[in-house]
């Protein structure tokens, strides 16, 4: 493995792959004379080609991502003590160019998996049954409901899992606090990847249960029961297991069946990010990406709104309108808006952890976070809470968290989540939530977390090879074949977006 790398011809830092002693003589490339280093450079780290004076910009990827604080000689480290953002406000964007990209229509039979169609249309990779609470009163009804239902329902043949999500919310909320937890509430029940739902309310909540039950719209009233513990004579736990009890025969009839891969949806995402994850696993998904919408017709979201920030007019070029060109002006201004309306400051996003593994400002994190949406056009911009209806990319609103990101995800639509990361985590959110590891290392340390090494491409495995690689286990987890580790861990969570006062 090379000892370092320069990402782009224009960058005036590169990457260690390795960690470089101070004293160390590096070859970066043939273009560069080698560089003496002059400080410890640890693995992921920056550091300079030349000589950098205070105020100077720090080029990687090909772009500027913050100047520096005080001079940093040829050979120093670049890092979060030495360079700062160069993010301020809102921008117009007027002198923005669309690149006029298209996608061609598609004519040949394409890979297929095996899928759950739904009577909506819809498919899923999981025939689950899940209890969905209103608000947060009940939780502990639903977690009780799903505890006597896996005791004393013997019958549980074709159903791959039963979960409830417990949420804070559901009550006491305002205006768009309590439209998005209805939204992403409604999301869960309708998604595909729900062969059965029962919807617990209280019954004196904000979100009403009969008026949730409406914001539903048309559902599949086989699919779908609702029950409200205050309207329940007796044991509203023994009732709410005799509705699963039904809902699971219904589950049950469901098969799976050849599905194209035009139908899957994946979400993008990435989290506990390090000096790797613009080089190996984003980039990885961006070639997923690319063979998902643009050669298989399928579709591919991406969100971390503020993890956009510096890396935004990349993805604006690819509108494939200049309504969506407006619509994506609107999602980044919104959201640094939401950032200075709370009196906080624009670029102040790298994690502790980011950091510890490289990353050292929210443009350098953003150039690496777009990675995942490849070159595909963009096709679609949503709204938090959205339900998608193209195909192809789409933009979504939403934050940079981990659990509150992916539940928008899977809530739009998405049947599963790929997630990369440099420093590893065990969650998942309530579709499959499929760990990708920038780096060999985190693979090898945490086997029980990460189903796919992208640091590979470092040893020297070609992009290609583990596309094809990758690709395969994204088809065989959606056609059940296997499952993410998350899943077979049991894990499964929502976090939903709050911006407002709790009454």
């Amino acid at each position: 493995m090379r000892d370092c790398l320069r990402i782009h011809p224009a960058d005036n830092v590169a990457v260690a792959l390795c960690p470089l002693p101070k004293g160390s003589q590096v070859i970066v490339d043939d273009d560069l004379a080698p560089v003496l280093l002059c400080a410890d450079i640890p693995q992921g780290h920056k550091f300079a080609l030349c000589d950098l004076s205070s105020q100077s910009n720090v080029v990687k990827y090909g772009y500027p991502i913050g100047h520096t604080t005080e001079d940093v000689p040829k050979g120093g480290l670049v890092d979060h003590t030495n360079l700062a953002t160069n993010l301020a406000g809102t921008i117009d964007y007027s002198d923005i160019k669309l690149d006029n990209l298209t996608i061609e229509p598609i004519d040949e039979q394409g890979p297929t998996f095996m899928g759950y169609r739904r009577s909506d249309g819809q498919v899923g990779i999981r025939n689950e049954v899940w209890v969905v609470p209103t608000v947060g009163c009940v939780n502990g009804i639903c977690r009780q409901i799903v505890e006597r239902a896996r005791a004393e329902i013997a019958d549980l043949t074709g159903i791959d899992a039963i979960n409830y999500f417990p949420h804070n919310y559901g009550c006491s909320q305002l205006s768009a606090d309590h439209e998005n937890t209805r939204s992403i509430l409604r999301d869960i029940v309708l998604h595909p990847n729900a062969g059965a739902v029962l919807v617990v309310g209280l019954g004196c909540e904000n979100n009403q249960p009969h008026d949730f039950e409406a914001f539903c719209g048309d559902y599949d009233r086989n699919r779908v029961r609702f029950m409200v513990c205050q309207e329940v004579e007796g044991d509203e736990v023994q009732t709410g297991v005799e509705h699963l009890r039904q809902l699971i025969r219904t589950a049950q009839t469901f098969r799976r069946q050849p599905v194209p891969l035009s139908a899957l949806r994946v979400g993008l995402k990435c989290g506990g990010s390090d000096g790797f994850s613009g080089i190996t696993a984003n980039p990885l998904l961006g070639v997923f990406t690319d063979y998902l919408c643009i050669r298989e017709g399928g579709t591919a979201i991406l969100t971390e709104v503020p993890e956009m920030f510096g890396a935004e007019t990349i993805l604006m070029q690819r509108c494939v309108s200049d309504e969506l060109l407006q619509q994506t002006i609107r999602l980044i201004n919104d959201f640094k808006d939401y950032f200075t309306a709370h009196g906080e400051p624009i670029g102040e996003n790298p994690s502790p952890g980011n950091k510890a593994g490289g990353i050292s400002t929210l443009e350098e994190k953003s150039l690496g976070c777009t990675q995942k949406a490849g070159t595909a056009p963009v096709c679609g911009v949503l709204s938090y809470g959205e339900r998608i209806s193209g195909t192809g990319l789409h933009l979504l609103s939403a934050p940079g968290n981990d659990l509150v990101a992916s539940t928008a995800l899977a809530a739009a639509g998405c049947q599963m989540v790929l997630f990369t990361t440099g420093r590893g985590t065990p969650f998942s959110t309530f579709v499959p939530t499929l760990k990708v590891s920038t780096n060999s290392d985190l693979a090898r340390r945490k086997p029980q977390w990460i189903d796919f090494d992208a640091g590979q491409l470092l040893s020297g495995i070609p992009m290609p090879q583990l596309l094809q690689q990758f690709a395969k286990l994204i088809i065989d987890v959606a056609s059940g074949e296997c499952k993410t580790l998350a899943e077979t861990h049991g894990n499964a969570e929502i976090a939903i977006f709050k911006t407002g006062v709790t009454l």
